[in-house]
């Protein structure tokens, strides 16, 4: 049998079977190594696995975990030097954002994207709370969104309150797997439930089935939404620090940077005070933007610290 993991309790999993759509609890077969990969969770959301049927009905024996095409990843908050994976095989990655009432920082909103570019996935981003803005906020937040709209990165205000932006959204997720992420209080749950009217009934299907009373997103989890049509709903992440990426790379993953990165005068310069680089000659003139720069600096240093 084979089939596709919707959550992951650290211990079980939940696999939905790819011929009848049933649920099977599952454990792992022995243990699972990721080619030199350091992670806390050997299995993530996403994974498609192969089962075999063991124990009760419904139960299950994981037994192959069959290469991811791509991957959302974080540090670990529990292991020092590990990784976590926070869901598999995407085919897009919405991250939800607010200017205010919790201010999201540029940083965070980076490394998320850099994450995705270093995996291919395509990235979104909603400004979520609308409702919350002033004339002021309102138009810093044209600004922030005509910042990274130009740099290829689609953008939609929206308001889970007032279900403004909602329709536009809904219209992206159709034959998709999507990954719906954000920092902690930016009311993505708020948000998943208005794009996903009925989301309250396939979680409770999921809760039941994996002995949990009570829905709180401290695991990823995939519900089907549609025909063909997935969604990836994440706990709130607190911190988003790369992993896998050397220093020299780190440029390839922002789109303004890559454009320019050939007409460095040194091939192996990373942009921080080598004569005659493209790159900090663009960002004093205005060609790439300062806080983009700054994020770049400060994934350079490794600083986990999110402005």
């Amino acid at each position: 049998m084979t089939g596709t993991v919707v959550k992951s309790t650290g211990s079980w999993y939940l696999v939905r079977g790819h011929a009848e759509g049933q649920l099977y609890k599952c454990r792992l077969r022995g243990k699972f190594k990721n080619k030199g990969l350091k992670v806390s969770n050997p299995i993530a959301v996403g994974d498609e696995v192969t089962l075999e049927p063991e124990g009760g009905e419904h139960q299950a024996v994981i037994t192959v975990i069959k290469p991811r095409r791509n991957y959302i990843i974080r540090k670990s908050t529990h292991k020092a030097h590990h990784a976590h994976i926070v869901a598999s095989n995407l085919d897009q990655a919405f991250l939800v954002v607010t200017l205010v009432s919790p201010r999201t920082s540029f940083g965070f909103i980076d490394r998320f994207l850099v994450t995705a570019e270093a995996y291919s996935i395509p990235a979104t981003l909603l400004f979520n709370k609308l409702d919350l803005y002033d004339q002021d906020t309102q138009g810093y937040l044209d600004q922030v969104m005509q910042l990274y709209q130009q740099i290829g990165y689609p953008c939609f205000p929206c308001s889970a309150h007032t279900g403004e932006g909602i329709s536009e959204i809904q219209g992206l997720l159709a034959e998709k797997v999507t990954l719906f992420t954000g920092h902690s209080g930016v009311g993505k749950s708020t948000l998943v439930n208005s794009l996903v009217p009925d989301l309250d009934i396939k979680t409770s299907e999921i809760s039941a089935f994996s002995d949990k009373g009570v829905h709180t997103t401290t695991f990823a989890e995939m519900f089907e939404v549609g025909n063909n049509t997935y969604l990836i709903d994440t706990p709130g992440i607190k911190e988003l620090g790369v992993v896998e990426m050397k220093k020299e790379e780190i440029g390839h993953y922002f789109p303004e940077m890559r454009a320019r990165l050939n007409k460095c005068r040194f091939d192996n310069c990373i942009h921080v005070n080598e004569p005659g680089c493209a790159i900090q000659d663009a960002v004093k003139k205005g060609k790439i933007a300062l806080p983009r720069y700054e994020s770049y600096l400060s994934l350079l240093q490794n600083d986990d610290s999110h402005r």
